[in-house]
């Protein structure tokens, strides 16, 4: 039997759930791995990344649907999604992005309440014997880790995008 040793899990098997959604602004302030707030969202890492810079970017409004963002919202998020590549670009050199949303438990949505876009840094081969194998994703760093590293950048470019 293989072992894969993720200690940061702990906390949320172990800790109390939270009540409420955990995208909603007032649940999200002072995370330690958000990395960008502007006027309608913000930008953080995602505590249970896909792979290592695996972003999230979440209106502050507790909405599911597309159709529901304003105009100025979807601006917000779409410039957004803009400075996480060009920020992930610099600091981690991928050679390729998923961008994305899940709409919906039937579309693998594990929040479907609460919109929100993945962007996720790929680089080849990052899908190895484990993933395709075991079924099992190795990440090789932690997501506070990841938010030390990332938050410089998003320091030097926010001025663009969050004030």
């Amino acid at each position: 039997m293989d072992t894969i040793f993720a200690p940061w899990r702990s906390a949320y098997i172990r800790g109390g759930k939270p009540a409420g959604c955990v995208l909603c602004k007032d649940a999200a302030r002072g995370d330690d791995l958000v990395l960008c707030e502007g006027k309608s969202g913000y930008v953080m890492v995602n505590r249970y990344p896909y792979t290592g810079g695996h972003l999230m970017i979440v209106p502050f409004r507790h909405l599911s649907r597309l159709s529901d963002l304003l105009p100025a919202e979807r601006e917000e998020l779409f410039a957004f999604m803009d400075l996480s590549v060009r920020v992930l670009t610099e600091a981690m050199k991928p050679e390729g992005f998923n961008l994305g949303m899940n709409l919906g438990k039937a579309a693998g949505a594990g929040i479907d309440d609460h919109l929100h876009i993945h962007v996720v840094p790929r680089w080849g081969g990052d899908t190895n014997f484990m993933s395709v194998i075991g079924e099992v994703r190795v990440i090789p760093e932690d997501v506070s880790g990841t938010a030390r590293e990332l938050r410089p950048f998003f320091t030097k470019f926010q001025r663009e995008v969050c004030g």
